[in-house]
């Protein structure tokens, strides 16, 4: 809710507006309040899409924030005194808005605008950003398209467990594209993503240059929420133009010397797709930095391990490492989990040690 002040009093203190104006001028505010999604995030400005009115440019707006939303106010405590602000400061979190929010807004002639709430969120993905924040990148989302490439550059398979880590915290789908399929032959793909397949993870082998898997890749974004994440460099952009040729997204060569990804994404978007879906195009991510979990927490993300932290150990500050009866270790030691998988776990419960 906000407060709109229409009432002035004069010089002698009367009221300029009468009680019957001052309640068809509060009817004329609400009725312009409009519900929108965020599109685009940038520096501080939202592109808002109409939510009442998608089928023309005019629909969208350029929106900031209101000043509640970007500062966080205490009160007074006086029970004899009006209720006033006393101190005002910005909010702990770093993400009051994130593209793929439901929204309320005022919007004026020239396409701008004013969020003035953020509905509540149904999902989101986020990452751990400064000083410990949560910054949300993608919220409402259905599912997490994981994209990495079979080669140029290859596959990081600890950076995988920890994309799907967080997507599993996050309590989304995920879905795993091994993009760039026509540059290595079955044996080198399997050897990097048939781990994820055993596992029970889909995963669709694609390439934008001959088409394999876009069909498939259609399939599971129509009329779904999707966001297309992971590193530089992998042919997220690529994949979505071949999907829907109209999006004309930017894309880029993978650095000769390097071999690393250049971003060509810079701002995170909601894109709407040809068959309904809509998908948010994701600037790529050199490290996805997890929020803080504990060591159970962790191994409930592997899906390998989620049984056993069912069942329990025998000590309840069980660091599964050397401790007898781990429930946790004893799925590594019945073959349950692959050697490197149960590293990777053992890694970022030790990365979140430190912080």
């Amino acid at each position: 809710m906000f407060v709109h002040h229409l009432l002035s009093p004069d010089a002698q203190g009367e009221f300029l507006t009468k009680p019957e104006t001052f309640a068809a001028e509060q009817l004329a505010i609400q009725e312009e309040i409009q519900e929108g999604i965020i599109l685009r995030a940038s520096n501080g400005v939202y592109t808002v899409q109409n939510l009442s009115d998608n089928s023309s440019p005019a629909s969208i707006y350029r929106c900031s924030l209101r000043g509640n939303l970007l500062k966080e106010f205490q009160y007074s405590s006086s029970e004899s005194l009006p209720r006033r602000v006393v101190e005002a400061k910005r909010p702990v979190k770093s993400d009051s808005a994130a593209v793929g929010d439901r929204v309320s807004f005022l919007s004026s002639d020239n396409g701008t605008g004013t969020i003035v709430d953020v509905h509540p969120r149904a999902t989101r993905f986020a990452r751990s950003g400064f000083r410990g924040r949560d910054q949300t990148i993608i919220s409402n989302l259905d599912q997490l398209v994981i994209v990495f490439s079979c080669a140029d550059p290859r596959p990081d398979l600890w950076k995988i467990d920890r994309w799907l880590v967080s997507a599993e915290s996050f309590g989304l789908e995920p879905l795993i594209v091994a993009n760039k399929r026509d540059l290595v032959d079955s044996s080198v793909y399997l050897n990097y993503f048939d781990e994820y397949i055993k596992i029970g993870y889909r995963v669709i082998p694609a390439s934008a240059l001959t088409l394999e898997g876009l069909d498939e890749l259609n399939k599971a974004l129509k009329n779904r929420i999707s966001a297309f994440t992971g590193p530089s460099g992998v042919g997220k952009s690529s994949l979505l133009n071949c999907i829907d040729p109209g999006l004309n997204l930017a894309t880029a060569d993978i650095g000769s010397v390097t071999h690393k990804g250049r971003h060509t994404t810079t701002a995170r978007q909601l894109i709407s797709l040809k068959n309904g879906g809509w998908v948010a195009d994701t600037p790529g991510l050199r490290q996805l930095n997890l929020h803080p979990m504990d060591r159970n927490e962790i191994a409930d993300c592997f899906l390998e391990l989620r049984h056993a932290v069912e069942k329990g150990c025998r000590f309840p500050n069980c660091m599964h490492e050397t401790e007898p009866e781990c429930s946790i270790k004893q799925v590594f030691e019945q073959g349950l989990i692959t050697e490197r998988r149960f590293q990777s776990f053992l890694s970022l419960v030790r990365e979140m040690q430190k912080q």
